[in-house]
């Protein structure tokens, strides 16, 4: 769906591009854009990496499994359909964990296998289950502590304090969480009314 919005997006530019007599435009934004994304994609990506092979040593250490564990106690009850020491748990714990750390492309594989695991345990597979839908706002949400991905991009544009969003980011997406997890709470008990 979303893949359709942009498309509509770019082809109503185009036409309004034509229209205006700035076709010129077009070509030059092309250009430029392809340019930008490329010198992106090679200043950001070694921070990105560097993030990314920090989390697979702790994934290979043992950390990670450790961290999960001890999370899962705490995600008992924000998931009561899933049974105790169910694989889902550690699931859910290992891609909150991962994007804690700002590590989102490190988060999805678990988040994948946590659907997955969890679509195993949803009685009615036509629609998300309860806990399915806990996971996905709390994935969602995704309490951040450390953005890896805006330290990267204000470091790529000179920033003279590049993790001065720290603070800001930690407060505004445990705020996040928390409203999401309200929310999602009060509709869930509804449902059962």
């Amino acid at each position: 769906m979303v893949s359709k919005i942009w498309g509509y997006f770019i082809i109503i530019g185009i036409v309004f591009s034509l229209i205006s007599g700035n076709a010129v435009k077009i070509n030059e934004t092309i250009l430029m854009s392809t340019k930008t994304s490329l010198e992106l994609l090679l200043q950001i990506f070694p921070v990105i990496a560097l993030w990314l092979g920090i989390a697979n040593i702790a994934t290979v250490s043992g950390l990670l499994e450790k961290l999960a564990k001890s999370l899962t106690k705490v995600l008992g009850p924000l998931f009561p359909e899933i049974p105790k020491n169910h694989i889902s748990l550690s699931y859910i714990a290992s891609n909150i964990i991962a994007n804690v750390f700002g590590l989102g492309n490190a988060a999805t594989p678990f988040g994948l296998k946590a659907m997955s695991s969890l679509q195993e345990l949803n009685t009615d597979k036509s629609k998300a289950s309860r806990s399915m839908i806990t996971f996905t706002t709390i994935n969602t949400s995704g309490v951040t502590i450390v953005p890896t991905t805006i330290i990267a991009l204000r470091i790529l544009y000179g920033s003279s304090n590049p993790t001065a969003t720290v603070v800001s980011t930690l407060i505004a997406t445990s705020l996040a969480t928390l409203a999401g997890l309200l929310f999602d709470y009060l509709f869930a008990r509804r449902s059962h009314e």
